[in-house]
Order: C-alpha cells, then structure tokens, then sequence
C-alpha cells in the first residue's frame, strides 16, 4: 500500500536542518526541565508503600483524607492523588522502618473509617535497598541496550551513519523520557521497559532507511549524497508511515481507554512512535552529512576494498595451486 507517490523524490535533506532545528529546542527544553522540575521517582525506585482506595457511591474527600494522614502515625507526609475518576485515589507515602510491623490493610481501614466506606483495591510495598537495586538494574538496562545498538549499528555501517543514528537514538528516549516530567508521572519499571521498547522500535526506523541508502551506494548509480538520502527516504515512506501509523493508534487506545496505571508505559511510547519515526527521517540522515561523510571518498574506500579482497582470492588460489 502507497499512499505516496512512488516515484516521486522529496527533499527531505533540505528541510532536515529545521528539523535539527526543533530537535535541539527539545533537548534544551528537557535539560531546563530536569534542573527545574526534576523526575518524580516511583514507589519501584524510591522504595515506600502505594495504596489504593475506591470510595463506593461517592467522590473521595481528599482534603478531609490529607489532613486524616496528616495526624497519623504511620502516614505522614503521604502523597494523595485522584486516580482516573473522583471516587478512587493513590496514597503514597515513603518507607518507614516502623512499616514492616503493622498491616497496612487493617491500619489504613481504621485510620480512614470516619471518611466514608471504601475498599482497597491495591497494596505495593518496596523497601529502600529493594528500590535502590531496581533503579540501578533500571539504569543498567537502559546503558546495556543502548550499547548492544551502538555496536550493531557500528559495524554494519560507515562510522558516521553509525554515529548519527547512535545520537538520533539518545535524543528519542531523552525527549520521550521527558514526557514523564511534563505530565507529572512517577519514574517505574513501566517507564524503563516503554523505553527499552521505544530503542528497538526506533532504531529498527533508522535502520530500515540506513539500508536503503547503502544499497543506493553500493549501486554506484549516484554521486549526490543529498539526492541518494532522499531518494531512500522517499521510497521508504509509505512503509514507515504504516508501521509508525499502526503502532502510534494501538498505543493511543490503550492510554485513551486503559487505566491510570498504563499511563506510565503508553505514554512514553506514545511520544516515542512520533519522536522517533521523525529522526529516523529528518535528524540521522542529516547528521551523517553534517559529521563530514564525502560519497566519492566512500567510493575510494570501497574500490580499495574490492581490490584488496581479489588480491587475498588471488594469492589463495597460487597458494592452492603451489606456486606460493
């Protein structure tokens, strides 16, 4: 399926540099964001205990809920938040040694009582050395996917294409990343595996337009890197707009119509599917001519390739043949 001319070649390397452009505005925006506003760290990293309340036919009194807690023993300093409608809250409230002795069921049904009838539809407790090796593991994660893509892309490509879709890939899960800053959404494992995922699904992007450039290279038919990069672009559209298409409206049902606790995965993903079907296009192809790539240098390289190969096959045929 088309829904572009096949044909037709488009300049995207022209409007590549404002693309750059925007990229860079996001990048600053996310770095002035993350020393202002900072990243909320979930109950998965920061250790503590979340609990969730329903309140049954009626709105939950979050005020009368917060100054309740407020008083307490045990919940002090809690964090109370609507959760997807008014009658269902999230309390979270920080890990306290004293925790591991009481049920927190029974303590937080007899603190709340004079609030109305409610259930508790759920309980996470995570201790701080618990927490800290989660986000560590989180972290790792995250390095040891982006190195395994650094390695693979290096070797496959020119060193330049290897770089510029290695730093098109940092910039899409940076500026995805953020989105979690702008919508005051708690850092958890669903944030780290949506990003895992948005690294295969975005560099799979860039790759797909990569290869159809170096078989327009290896073609010899070109001598315009300008016009190769393209004409790849060009003819990998339709396909890369039926992918990003596909997955951006499967991610955008499940944050319109799943619960608040999907939003922490969705939501990443979903900026992600944009972000990053758009640096496949308009960022990694212009950086690879920005850090220096020269098409008839290239061609150079990759005569003196073929001429060393038929050298190594032609003194293993006299080695074959004893006359070495």
């Amino acid at each position: 399926m088309d829904f572009f001319k096949h044909n037709k070649v488009y300049d995207f390397v022209k409007y590549s540099t404002y693309g750059l452009l925007v990229s860079s505005i996001l990048v600053i925006g996310v770095v002035v964001l993350f020393f202002t506003k900072g990243i909320n760290l979930g109950v998965d990293f920061a250790g503590g205990s979340i609990i969730q309340i329903q309140y049954i036919n009626k709105d939950a009194p979050i005020s009368e809920i917060r100054e309740i807690l407020n008083n307490s023993k045990y919940f002090k300093n809690s964090n109370i938040t609507e959760f997807g409608a008014k009658n269902e809250i999230v309390i979270k409230f920080p890990f306290v040694q004293s925790d591991a002795k009481i049920n927190i069921n029974d303590e937080i049904k007899e603190t709340l009582k004079s609030t109305g009838d409610f259930e508790i539809r759920r309980v996470d407790m995570v201790g701080p050395k618990a927490g800290s090796d989660l986000a560590k593991k989180g972290v790792l994660s995250l390095i040891l996917a982006l190195v395994a893509m650094m390695l693979y892309v290096s070797f496959r490509y020119e060193w330049r294409f290897a770089l510029a879709g290695i730093i098109a890939l940092i910039h899409d899960v940076v500026i995805s990343g953020a989105a979690i800053m702008v919508f005051d959404i708690d850092l958890s494992l669903d944030v780290v595996a949506a990003l895992l995922t948005l690294i295969g699904y975005s560099i799979n992007d860039t790759i797909i337009i990569f290869d159809r450039i170096r078989e327009q290279m290896l073609s010899k038919k070109f001598d315009n890197i300008e016009f190769i990069i393209n004409d790849a672009v060009s003819k990998t559209l339709s396909r890369t707009f039926l992918t990003s298409l596909t997955v951006f409206f499967v991610i955008l049902i499940l944050f319109i119509f799943g619960s608040e606790i999907l939003k922490g995965f969705t939501l990443p993903m979903l900026v992600g599917s944009i972000v990053g079907t758009y640096s496949s296009m308009f960022v990694a192809p212009k950086l690879a001519i920005l850090f220096g790539f020269n098409i008839k240098k290239y061609y150079e390289k990759e005569i003196n390739k073929q001429k060393k190969k038929q050298e190594k096959e032609r003194l293993r045929q006299m080695y074959e043949k004893g006359r070495i």
